[in-house]
């Protein structure tokens, strides 16, 4: 993963991550054992992270971080910048592992701020998750933030994630896999997710975002928003989607927002050759999201929603509303594209439904029959 400025977070889970990027070490290699981590999985080895980060960060050359091959207890960690080199590299063949006490953690695990050419490569990270996600499900006081996610890509430029691995129980709650906002140029490419809610989910200020070959399932599919929550909120644009897989998610192709006053926007954005496999909202626009009816009963969404295209998107819907766009009355949708879809309910036709939208439907074959 190559992240620019700001910050991203590794938080509760357990996943994989590798990247593309080419590995240079002409600036040296720190390794953590050399700084006193210990490989045992139990002891703190925080201080000696934070101590080969201060090193490598120092140097004026590009510089490799290593983590061998064995189990580090990593407790909550922060890694700051500014570095004196744009190349700082994170090579990891061992397992991170955070304490199972999740209020340790706070609200995030691992922290990146202020760094730019950083990547990392490989590696295990278990966050140890079970703890809290059974907090959740019993409706104590529990954290949250960016426990909510297992990665966090907030206020950042040019981040590619390539070859990740997340994994979460499907009951386990608040479990987005990635969470973009306030970024631009984010790539996420051949990327497995499974997990209790959004596989990746897509905030505000997010533009030029491009997810391509990811398999989500079990989760909550791929969503943008949920949008419109302040009154004052920035866009989302140039989003592409290509080459996905959705199985046994509760949503496939999701835009939500608040229902309520706001001068957000999503924009320009594409959904192409996508296979669906029993899925329980394949394509959604809902414009009336409230939970719990609290904040937002009777308002309407100040979202605009336009220039969205759903194309060569087939497979299997879990109900018979395949395709559902329930829009602001306020801001209808406009310039909503059907090309090439076709989707059924058990072997049968679907459904769709519409609302507050207009647009158009084409291609050779558009099931369920288009309400545009």
């Amino acid at each position: 993963m190559n992240s620019s400025t700001s910050y991203f977070v590794l938080a509760i889970a357990f996943f994989f991550l590798t990247s593309s990027a080419s590995l240079t070490a002409s600036g040296g290699k720190h390794n953590v054992l050399d700084y006193g981590a210990k490989p045992d999985g139990r002891t703190d080895s925080s201080k000696a992270f934070l101590a080969t980060w201060e090193q490598a960060c120092r140097s004026t050359k590009p510089t490799t971080i290593y983590v061998p091959p064995s189990k580090f207890l990593l407790p909550k960690v922060a890694f700051r910048g500014p570095c004196k080199n744009n190349a700082t590299s994170i090579r990891i063949d061992g397992t991170l592992v955070a304490p199972s006490d999740y209020r340790v953690l706070g609200e995030q695990w691992i922290f990146f701020e202020n760094v730019n050419g950083v990547s990392i490569f490989g590696g295990i990270l278990d966050g140890r998750g079970i703890g809290l996600w059974t907090c959740k499900n019993s409706s104590k006081n529990c954290p949250t933030g960016a426990t909510m996610f297992h990665i966090v890509i907030n206020g950042c430029q040019k981040v590619r994630m390539q070859g990740l691995r997340i994994s979460a129980s499907y009951r386990s709650p608040n479990t987005d896999g990635i969470h973009v906002q306030l970024s631009d140029g984010v790539t996420i490419l051949n990327t497995k997710i499974k997990t209790g809610d959004d596989c990746v989910s897509i905030g505000a200020g997010t533009t030029d975002l491009r997810i391509e070959n990811v398999v989500c399932g079990p989760g909550h599919g791929i969503s943008i928003g949920s949008l419109g929550k302040d009154l004052e909120e920035p866009g989302v644009q140039n989003v592409t989607v290509k080459n996905v897989t959705l199985t046994d998610s509760q949503n496939g192709l999701r835009i939500k927002s608040w229902g309520r006053p706001s001068n957000g926007f999503a924009k320009d954005i594409l959904f192409q050759h996508v296979v669906m496999t029993n899925v329980q909202n394949p394509i959604v626009i809902d414009q009336n999201y409230c939970p719990d009816n609290k904040d937002c009963p009777g308002q309407a969404s100040g979202i605009k929603i336009s220039n969205v295209t759903y194309k060569d998107i087939h497979g299997t819907s879990a109900t018979q509303v395949a395709v559902k766009f329930d829009c602001s009355k306020k801001h209808p949708c406009t310039g909503i594209r059907l090309e090439d879809v076709k989707l059924t309910y058990r072997n049968r036709l679907a459904y769709a439904s519409c609302r507050n939208v207009d647009g158009t439907a084409s291609g050779t074959s558009v099931q369920p029959q288009s309400c545009l």
